[in-house]
């Protein structure tokens, strides 16, 4: 079963991960962000996003402190890092909705978490994984986890030259004055 989900989680993140990297190589033929958001995009957007990180939970669960690591440091590291992630996730989807967390065009975010990083959603990702990593010490959840942290490290450089399309000079502004990640 572990291998079977380690397969899934590593295909969702290579597929994910190739759909940047074309994106990247063909901003006016790029799968993200989407060109039109349809009625099907929550679908190419949600049901590889949240089975990615039903397979981390899975691993980690059936994995659960094979690793070496001090309950003290998966508790105390672990537990603040995915409560954190979720906090920061869930505020900026309530703050501003799934749709345009999923892609669609809906105004430069500029204000709040995105007063000190242009992608605080992806930096909150990132810390549920790491947290997750730490928290279970389940070597294959470290396997995917660290294959999903590259994709979500890759992802903003297939979306800022779209962001440069619909905001122009005020993106180039922002640019400016906000770092790409914490």
């Amino acid at each position: 079963m572990e291998i079977l989900l380690t397969v899934l989680g590593l295909g969702i993140a290579a597929a994910t991960f190739a759909a940047i990297i074309w994106s990247i190589a063909r901003p006016t033929k790029r799968l993200w962000p989407p060109i039109r958001y349809t009625v099907l995009t929550p679908i190419f957007v949600w049901v590889p996003t949240f089975t990615l990180f039903g397979v981390l939970i899975a691993l980690g669960v059936l994995g659960w402190g094979d690793l070496n690591i001090p309950l003290l440091l998966r508790f105390g590291l672990g537990v603040p890092l995915i409560l954190l992630g979720n906090v920061v996730v869930w505020g900026a989807v309530a703050g501003f909705g799934v749709r345009k967390t999923g892609g669609a065009a809906d105004g430069l975010q500029t204000d709040g978490l995105y007063r000190h990083s242009r992608n605080p959603q992806y930096m909150a990702d990132v810390a549920m994984i790491l947290g997750w990593v730490v928290l279970t010490a389940a070597p294959l959840v470290a396997v995917v986890g660290f294959a999903a942290i590259i994709v979500l490290l890759a992802a903003p450089f297939s979306e800022e030259p779209w962001l440069r399309s619909q905001y122009g000079r005020k993106y180039d502004e922002y640019t400016a004055q906000v770092r790409r990640f914490f």
